[in-house]
């Protein structure tokens, strides 16, 4: 299979929040290959919108575009489908076709993402 994006990162407090979350939530890992496999491809690479991913347009950063997932299938949160209350903060760096994940988090552990840690890394 053929790469769908030329890169793909996680800063490190990524790596960090999600190995937390996968104590709680083991199919987490695999749940994020298929959430990059399929929608991360088809908003980015077939301009499908299907209503679960955001850009955060309000941080005062014009590039690279922040988004905030909050359609996420978790299959260790049964029954929630897409709404299971995962929530990712990603950029896409367009013109290197880069994803690089920002946070991970648990919508019952906290309400929204951690801007500051956005505004560490992507202000100028």
């Amino acid at each position: 299979m053929s790469r769908i994006f030329e890169g793909i990162n996680r800063l490190p407090e990524f790596s960090r929040d999600l190995k937390k979350l996968i104590k709680r939530f083991p199919t987490l890992n695999d749940d994020l290959d298929i959430f990059i496999k399929t929608q991360l491809k088809l908003y980015h690479k077939l301009h499908v919108d299907n209503g679960g991913i955001f850009r955060i347009s309000d941080l005062g950063i014009d590039y690279p575009h922040i988004y905030k997932v909050k359609k996420f299938a978790c299959r260790s949160l049964k029954g929630r489908g897409v709404n299971s209350g995962i929530r990712i903060i990603y950029c896409y760096y367009e013109d290197r076709d880069m994803i690089e994940f920002i946070e991970i988090y648990f919508k019952g552990d906290k309400e929204n993402e951690d801007r500051n840690r956005i505004l560490r890394y992507y202000s100028k």
